[in-house]
């Protein structure tokens, strides 16, 4: 074979090795709970009840049978000028974890759960009001979903619980290149950080602490090696298109002289 042979060959030879090497995956890398059975049946040991948090955001309202006798514990701002319906005042947990009430005080509030709330504050109430009914809503429950997902970003949550898979569902869904089996969660307790990972190739992961999300967390899914390679090669690019200049001008050459 002559040498203008050889290297016609070698060079889409090598072109293609590069790309094979490149592109291929392991279905162990991108499929979810791969070690669930069909018709499997699988008991959640979760017992999932949100706490709140300092700086969380409260809208509470207390009624009862006589609106006049609950008027005084809810708070409202502006007037019903001009038509306007005023509007409830929210309640911000401040750093003792206390929430200033209205005729009550100061009601220490973080670390309860809303159930926990409602009861606490019925009794409290019990001197003044007679059955009365309190509605709490958490208004900043957000969820944060970073890194290899398709749509990144901080997402409302209108409910009060919310899973992982719920949370990259509205980021839709991991890139190609998502790290499955190394899946970050990120929480805040009242400032101190704590990190727990998630293996979604594994059925286990419906069991794990951090399977439903609380307020504020944060869910980053790291790059698997296909991202990091392909990383690394976008880096490079320059030297790979003076390689091809090269290839392509030698082969030139050598046809010409041939």
């Amino acid at each position: 074979m002559t040498l203008k042979r050889r290297f016609l060959a070698f060079v889409p030879l090598t072109v293609i090795t590069i790309l094979f090497l490149t592109s291929c995956a392991s279905k162990k890398e991108i499929v979810y709970f791969q070690n669930a059975s069909d018709y499997e049946t699988i008991k959640s040991n979760n017992s999932h009840t949100n706490k709140f948090k300092i700086d969380d955001v409260l809208s509470i309202h207390i009624s009862t049978l006589d609106p006049e006798a609950s008027l005084p514990f809810n708070l409202f701002k502006g007037s019903e000028e001009g038509g306007i319906a005023p509007e409830q005042v929210d309640y911000i947990i401040d750093k003792n974890g206390e929430i200033e009430f209205p005729v009550l005080g100061a009601v220490k509030i973080a670390g309860l759960s809303p159930e926990e709330t409602k009861e606490m504050l019925k009794q409290k109430l019990s001197d003044y009001l007679v059955n009365p009914i309190i509605n709490i809503r958490l208004k900043n429950f957000t969820v944060t979903v970073l890194g290899e997902v398709n749509r990144p970003g901080t997402y409302s949550v209108l409910g009060e619980q919310i899973t992982v898979l719920e949370a990259i569902g509205l980021a839709n869904d991991l890139t190609i290149k998502g790290k499955r089996e190394n899946v970050m969660v990120i929480r805040d307790f009242n400032g101190t950080k704590v990190y727990n990972r998630l293996d979604l190739t594994k059925k286990e992961t419906l069991n794990s602490p951090v399977y439903y999300l609380t307020q504020n967390d944060v869910v980053y899914v790291e790059p698997n090696k296909s991202a990091v390679t392909s990383s690394a090669l976008d880096n490079r690019a320059s030297i790979w298109v003076s390689i091809a200049s090269v290839l392509i001008t030698s082969t030139v050459l050598i046809i010409t002289r041939n």
